[in-house]
């Protein structure tokens, strides 16, 4: 039987894969390795290489470090995420 936990994992799972698929977007976009990043904002290169995977969730002041890293202001990467994940993606049912 499918339930909400399950629900919940397969949404987050989709949520981490779209946050990491727009992380190395960007990155891709501004021509920087990983290297050169982490090393110029002190952000361990494995743990970087793991969340363009998707393989590491990240706290919010990561994901901070890591917009100012790719000098996009946080709330502008939400809304680039909000597109990617699409206007009626919801983590939890209502």
């Amino acid at each position: 039987m499918y339930n909400s936990r399950n629900q919940y994992e397969d949404r987050k799972s989709y949520f981490i894969a779209k946050t990491s698929e727009l992380i190395r977007k960007l990155r891709l976009q501004k021509n920087v390795s990983i290297s050169k990043i982490a090393q110029e904002y002190d952000i361990d290169k494995s743990n970087w290489s793991k969340i363009e995977r998707g393989l590491y969730s990240i706290e919010f002041a990561t994901l901070w470090k890591i917009t100012e890293a790719l000098e996009i202001d946080c709330s502008e990467f939400s809304k680039l995420l909000r597109k990617e994940l699409g206007d009626d993606f919801k983590l939890m049912d209502e």
